[in-house]
């Protein structure tokens, strides 16, 4: 188990300014990724400037992947489990990690070599800050490795700021918004997840969404305006399946509920966005369902949207649909 979360106050100075992230746990989940995961660890090894330790948790692959990796990488620890989700392999990460600075990168996802190195300069140089993640390219491919021609195109691009700027500081107001941090990306250190928990284990998706919210309660969380890290999208991963729940809209209102709009050094997010942003979240909740057939659960989401935001049209158009679609399986019984 990780530590209890305490309750998330107005922010911590972190109690290890004399501490740079010199010494780096990554955390890699890994499920099925036998023909990828060699090329990820790679471009973790190649990193620059910092001591590693390497962390693969298995979550009950059937391909071989952890055999792999003990084979061809006796440096890598190695701790297998059964299939439990990407949450608790992370979090499983962190229990077993040694150093004081922890970083994740899935296990199909590609590092620049000068990543980590770059998220601990900016980090030394803001005490205060216990996290930085990085702006990243989106990869849709299944090519194992990057071409050398999107290498050198990424590099020649990395010092456009302007394109590669984000969301940097104290960001819950922005989070509230969208989640604008990837995990693949992500360099914190281990008392930020003393103070506010771990991965969210009851979550399937958004369980990123709810840590990067949590910890930006506590810790301002630093950008990297580069592209440091391939983001792999597998031009067949789209999944067509219905969502068992709105994950987003979940996360999001759980952070409302327990913190508002306002962020721990006064910033306030725009209360109209966000409501916009969370009506959304449903509507597009409902739309998947009307699509599914499922026009009671559609006509419920979309309820729930326009309650949030009576604007939606979108929710009206999907409210209007999912009533006609139940009224004529009503008029339409089967036999």
């Amino acid at each position: 188990m990780l530590p209890r979360a305490r309750q998330a106050g107005a922010g911590c100075q972190n109690p290890f300014t004399d501490m740079a992230p010199d010494k780096i746990s990554v955390v890699i989940p890994c499920f099925n990724a036998s023909r990828f995961i060699a090329a990820t660890i790679d471009s973790v090894l190649a990193q620059k400037g910092v001591e590693l330790e390497v962390i693969v948790v298995d979550d009950g692959s059937s391909d071989g992947s952890a055999q792999l990796v003990r084979s061809a990488y006796p440096m890598v620890r190695v701790f297998e489990q059964p299939n439990q989700g990407v949450a608790v392999a992370r979090n499983t990460g962190i229990q077993q990690s040694r150093h004081d600075w922890i970083a994740f990168v899935d296990a199909d996802d590609i590092w620049m070599p000068d990543k980590l190195a770059l998220q601990a300069e900016l980090l030394a140089a803001d005490p205060e800050a216990r996290m930085a993640y990085t702006a990243w390219h989106v990869w849709p491919t299944d090519d194992v490795l990057p071409a050398p021609a999107l290498l050198k195109e990424l590099q020649s691009e990395a010092s456009d700021v302007a394109r590669w700027a984000g969301a940097s500081g104290w960001i819950y107001p922005q989070l509230l918004l969208d989640c604008v941090v990837w995990t693949s990306t992500v360099l914190a250190h281990r008392s930020v997840f003393d103070e506010v928990g771990g991965f969210n284990t009851d979550l399937r998706v958004g369980e990123d969404y709810d840590l990067w919210l949590r910890a930006s309660r506590v810790t301002p969380i630093l950008r990297v305006a580069r592209p440091l890290a391939l983001y792999r999208m597998h031009p067949g991963s789209i999944t067509r399946r219905v969502p068992e729940q709105n994950f987003k809209g979940r996360v999001i209102s759980s952070a409302l509920n327990k913190w508002g709009y306002t962020c721990p050094r006064g910033g306030v997010a725009s209360r109209a966005d966000v409501d916009r942003g969370l009506a959304r979240s449903w509507s597009d909740y409902a739309g998947a369902h009307l699509v599914a057939g499922h026009a009671v659960i559609a006509r419920q989401a979309a309820m729930t949207a326009v309650r949030i935001q009576p604007a939606q049209l979108l929710a009206w158009k999907v409210l209007a649909k999912s009533l006609a679609a139940t009224v004529t399986a009503r008029s339409h019984p089967r036999s």
